[in-house]
């Protein structure tokens, strides 16, 4: 049997501005974190982050490596067409950028877009009714979900346009019968919406199999689930536990930094 082949990646950080350098970190770290919380698809999602000071220049992992893999120097940085912009060794794949070059087209608002195949995600994608409001966890996410219906893989231009429709201003996408996606002004804000957003659906799939009457959240409550988030977060979204989670990462393996 031939030994695994063992990846070598030169650093970039002396070819790219400090601002690229640092989301490029924590690009690298939304990778380890989505492989350590065991929302990874194999190889077969993405999470994007605009290169600062760009309107159409992105990262993106190299299409191939596992997501407990990825460094900061691997990401690829690529256009709108999901082509290379600068010369890296590693592939990426155009045809699964579908999604994130149409959100990152229309939203400029956000510097992350998350897109995961979550066991317990696909599963509340496969329901009718969505998400439901019976958990704490829900109300956040509900109070700025929006739904998109599966159209197949997503592969074709011509899908674009429907689904930025769908997501409208909203910063959670339910892509039915397909996964979740969160967008965030930070990376650490599209972090944890997916934290949040798995746990809901983790605990709806738990509470629907104990086949109990559930109790669903009054809407009152709902309509204030936003200024609540606000409150509980200090006002600084995902940035308050974004460092903890990098702590979280560096005594675990702290390569995702070179």
């Amino acid at each position: 049997m031939n030994a695994p082949e063992k990846l070598t990646i030169p650093s970039v950080q002396d070819r790219v501005s400090p601002e690229e350098w640092q989301t490029r970190v924590d690009l690298a770290a939304c990778y380890r974190l989505v492989a350590d919380f065991g929302w990874s698809d194999l190889i077969f999602t993405h999470i994007t982050a605009r290169v600062p000071g760009t309107e159409d220049q992105f990262l993106i992992n190299p299409y191939g490596m596992m997501f407990d893999e990825i460094t900061a120097s691997s990401l690829v940085k690529i256009d709108l067409q999901g082509n290379k912009v600068e010369e890296s060794p590693f592939p990426v794949n155009p045809a699964g950028f579908t999604i994130h070059s149409a959100i990152h087209a229309h939203r400029h608002d956000a510097q992350c877009v998350l897109h995961v195949h979550s066991v317990n995600g696909v599963a509340v994608s496969a329901q009718k009714e969505g998400l439901l409001p019976i958990s704490q966890q829900s109300i956040f996410v509900l109070s700025s979900l929006a739904y998109h219906d599966y159209e197949g893989v997503a592969l074709r231009d011509d899908e674009k346009p429907r689904l930025v429709n769908d997501l409208g201003a909203r910063n959670y996408l339910m892509l039915r019968n397909h996964g979740l996606l969160t967008l965030g002004k930070t990376i650490a804000d599209a972090f944890v919406n997916m934290y949040v957003f798995e746990a809901a659906c983790m605990i709806q799939v738990r509470a629907q199999a104990g086949g109990g009457e559930l109790i669903r959240i009054p809407s009152s409550i709902l309509d204030t689930a936003q200024s609540q988030a606000k409150t509980v977060t200090k006002s600084q979204g995902g940035m308050l536990a974004w460092p903890g989670l990098l702590r979280r990462l560096d005594r675990k393996d702290s390569t995702y930094r070179n």
